[in-house]
């Protein structure tokens, strides 16, 4: 991946704006105003720009997208799928991206069709595993639902991929939650995170998303609901700011997750753990949890720590390569290459 890049400004034959160097969340104002730069490339058109821009996102990844998938990803609800085919057929013979069989890319690089075609076919396989042990994870004292996200949530899967889970719990139990995922980890699965990745938690009370920008919005619409119907629901309601940026990209239909059933476990456990006692652990085991990370990442600043590992009683995030600037940085960088051409 790149390293992280400060950009001043982009210019492009009179269109320009300013960027500070790059912060935690590149509001969709900045989206817009980046994506106007382009107006002039390939041609003033509007839904080449959003084909293009899809294009270059998942460029970042080394992912073709059929013409389906580019009318999902295509930030241009005001189009029909017939007229985005056909400006996406203009840009294949303009020379802008290219083709490979039903797949598009803005690289001329033959080899990414088989490559994501190996990684459907693994996660193929990988989504039964999934299934069962969202049901395990689903048995443990107040979790509420499991959902699968990264890059198995889109039905891909590297060879050396884990499996991402995304999880809500109950208000003031989230770090308690956490700690006895962690445990069940350590002990039963020795430390793996092949198979069971728990890196991201909220609370049902703080169910929206707190960073808005383009790749929390793919990953918040592309989450994979295995566990907690209802929960699912509520939380595409309080997240429905990503349809800005991806207006075509619809929910995950939650038909087929199985609701909530808290066996005889994790009734008694809740029961124990509902009032002081509990109360007490959670605070206790997100302290430890904390200080931990403080340690382990003290070259992190504080805005970095804060994005990374966001730490609060209601949401828990552990993503130590952090991911997301990662991207969005990249995205900036293709946006600039591309405008300065």
């Amino acid at each position: 991946m790149p390293e992280v890049v400060n950009f001043s400004h982009f210019n492009r034959k009179g269109w320009s704006f300013g960027v500070k160097a790059f912060t935690l969340v590149w509001s969709k104002s900045m989206f817009d105003a980046a994506m106007s730069t382009l107006s002039a490339f390939p041609a003033p058109c509007s839904a080449k720009r959003a084909l293009l821009s899809a294009l270059w996102y998942f460029e970042i990844f080394q992912h073709p997208l059929t013409a389906t998938e580019l009318f999902e990803f295509a930030n241009c609800p005001e189009e029909t799928p017939l007229l985005l085919a056909e400006k996406l057929a203009e840009l294949v013979q303009e020379g802008f991206i290219y083709q490979f069989g039903t797949y598009y890319q803005s690289k001329n690089d033959p080899g990414w069709v088989p490559r994501r075609l190996d990684y459907n076919r693994r996660a193929a396989r990988y989504l039964p595993i999934a299934r069962r042990l969202a049901r395990l994870i689903g048995a443990f004292p107040f979790i509420r639902a499991v959902f699968v996200s990264g890059s198995l949530s889109k039905h891909c899967m590297a060879p050396d991929g884990d499996i991402d889970y995304f999880l809500i719990t109950e208000p003031g139990r989230l770090w308690l939650a956490r700690t006895l995922l962690v445990v069940f980890k350590k002990l039963f699965l020795f430390n793996s995170h092949k198979y069971f990745c728990v890196n991201y938690f909220i609370d049902t009370e703080h169910l929206e998303i707190e960073d808005k920008n383009l790749f929390t919005a793919t990953e918040t619409l592309t989450l994979l609901p295995l566990y907690g119907r209802e929960w699912y629901e509520r939380f595409a309601a309080a997240n429905d700011w990503a349809k800005q940026y991806l207006p075509n990209l619809a929910w995950r239909s939650a038909e087929m997750t199985p609701p909530p059933r808290p066996g005889a476990f994790k009734k008694m456990a809740e029961w124990i753990l509902n009032g002081r006692l509990g109360a007490w652990l959670d605070v206790q085991t997100m302290r430890l949890t904390v200080a931990y990370w403080r340690r382990k990442f003290r070259h992190f600043d504080e805005n970095t720590f804060d994005g990374a590992l966001r730490s609060r009683r209601y949401v828990s995030k552990h993503h130590p390569l952090y991911f997301q600037q990662r991207v969005m940085n990249a995205y900036l960088k293709k946006i600039e290459s591309e405008v300065n051409k």
